[in-house]
């Protein structure tokens, strides 16, 4: 018999002893027989204890005592015992676990020197203004990552978006259908690992689109403005991707889109992409990109039409296009990343786009490219630049044949975490008149603007967003 049964008896013999006890005060008169049997029986129980202690080895010093055994919830009485919570009584900590929420408010002042008509800046995809107090955009992320360490498999992703950088991306009809039903929506997808090999990433829904080496979120820039190549290649699309880590250094990537900035498609052709991430360490990482499309609407839409046998399903009464045009659109694009020290990185990105609109016409062409450095003047300082060139034959980006160049130089202040400043200068130029003057109609080679942007953000998701 081990210590612990002897406990228990002991227990049992001392509730017998109380009750005898209490029989005893209560009444003076002699023990009835049932009263002696139960003397008798704790006696003998002593004896018992007594015997078998002798046999035990004395407990090492330090041992602690074993606690009297207590009741489990099933043995109290129904009036006593507590119902378990329901999951809707769960902590809503508990729904929330491993979510971030993230906030980020981009606001600017730019001011053109040509002091174009309608203070627009020509080439610009988010700083579109001049002279005016601008909300680049204003964005909620949330944000639900799979943790395999956990084994959750699953994530997903919501981007909100609003200001002027939406109208930029979803804004115009040339590129959706129906953009005021998705405009708000930057990216909305989920995501799963599947178990194969070191585990295939499938994202399902919109994403922002990883040609060209820029993004959307200002605070992961290197300059305030985005680039001439930022604004031409694709801002998002919507489909599944994937994604094969097959060691530390090689990445394989592929997609299956609707198009181009298409949430819903201008055709039945399904666009695809492949590429490939090289990174053989800390320092230097190589992105090469391969995009395959077919960007012509198959459907025209009459706003205006009163024809009752036009269907209006999605919103408008529409038309399909005869012979619609299928030309392909192919976008070779690669950039990379060299951190040449604690303090110092350069980047670098080339592209050559192609378009036909008919299988037979003659092709559009752009190619170019931009390089980047940036230096860390101190812990909350730093200086960027950047220089490009793009050269569009047949106008596929701009609408003009030309070649236009652009240079750029930010300083950078991060004097909170979470808020920073980016005094810019900025000059972009052609070797055609293209861009706004004060006058209609009179178009100058170069414009010159001066930024001064301002960013506020907070939320635990590490950058880049």
């Amino acid at each position: 018999m081990t210590m612990s049964s002897i406990g228990s008896l002991v227990a049992f013999i001392s509730v017998l002893i109380l009750t005898s006890t209490a029989f005893a005060q209560d009444n003076s008169a002699p023990l009835t027989p049932r009263e002696q049997q139960l003397v008798d029986r704790i006696q003998k129980l002593e004896e018992r204890i007594a015997a078998l202690e002798a046999r035990l080895p004395p407990a090492p010093a330090g041992t602690p005592t074993t606690p009297a055994p207590q009741p489990t919830e099933a043995a109290l009485p129904a009036s006593e015992q507590v119902a378990p919570a329901t999951p809707s009584q769960q902590p809503v900590s508990n729904f929330m676990r491993g979510t971030s929420v993230n906030v980020l408010v981009d606001t600017y002042y730019d001011y053109n020197f040509n002091d174009p008509i309608g203070r627009v800046n020509r080439l610009r995809s988010y700083d579109v203004l001049s002279n005016a107090f601008s909300l680049n955009q204003a964005d909620a992320v949330f944000a639900n990552d799979p943790d395999l360490d956990n084994g959750k498999r699953w994530g997903l992703r919501l981007d909100l978006q609003f200001g002027q950088a939406t109208e930029s991306l979803q804004g115009n009809a040339a590129n959706e259908l129906r953009p005021e039903v998705y405009r708000n929506i930057f990216q909305a997808y989920g995501t799963y690992i599947v178990p194969i090999g070191s585990g295939l990433t499938i994202d399902f829904g919109k994403w922002a689109s990883s040609l060209g080496i820029e993004g959307n979120y200002t605070q992961d820039q290197m300059n305030y403005s985005r680039s001439l190549w930022f604004d031409f290649l694709p801002f998002y699309h919507m489909g599944a991707r994937m994604t094969y880590q097959v060691n530390k250094a090689l990445a394989l990537h592929y997609w299956v889109t609707n198009g181009t900035q298409q949430t819903e498609p201008f055709n039945n052709f399904k666009d695809q992409f492949a590429g490939f991430t090289v990174t053989p360490n800390d320092k230097f990482s190589w992105n090469v990109n391969y995009y395959l499309g077919q960007e012509h609407p198959d459907v025209e839409f009459l706003p205006n039409s009163t024809d009752p046998n036009l269907p209006t399903e999605q919103g408008e009464p529409f038309l399909p296009i005869a012979y619609a045009p299928k030309g392909k659109l192919d976008i070779f694009d690669n950039y990379g990343t060299w951190n040449a020290t604690a303090k110092l990185t350069f980047a670098l990105e080339g592209d050559y786009v192609i378009e036909r609109l008919y299988t037979n016409s003659a092709p559009q062409e752009t190619w170019g490219g931009a390089g980047y450095a940036r230096y860390q003047l101190s812990p909350r300082v730093a200086i960027a630049t950047r220089v490009e060139y793009l050269e569009d034959r047949g106008g596929l980006f701009s609408g003009t044949s030309q070649a236009v160049k652009e240079t750029t130089v930010t300083l950078e202040q991060r004097l909170l975490d979470g808020f920073l400043l980016r005094e810019e200068w900025r000059r972009d130029f052609s070797n055609q008149p293209y861009f706004y003057t004060s006058v209609l109609d009179v178009l100058k080679r170069q414009q010159n603007t001066a930024t001064l942007g301002m960013i506020w953000w907070f939320g635990p998701k590490k950058s880049p967003w």
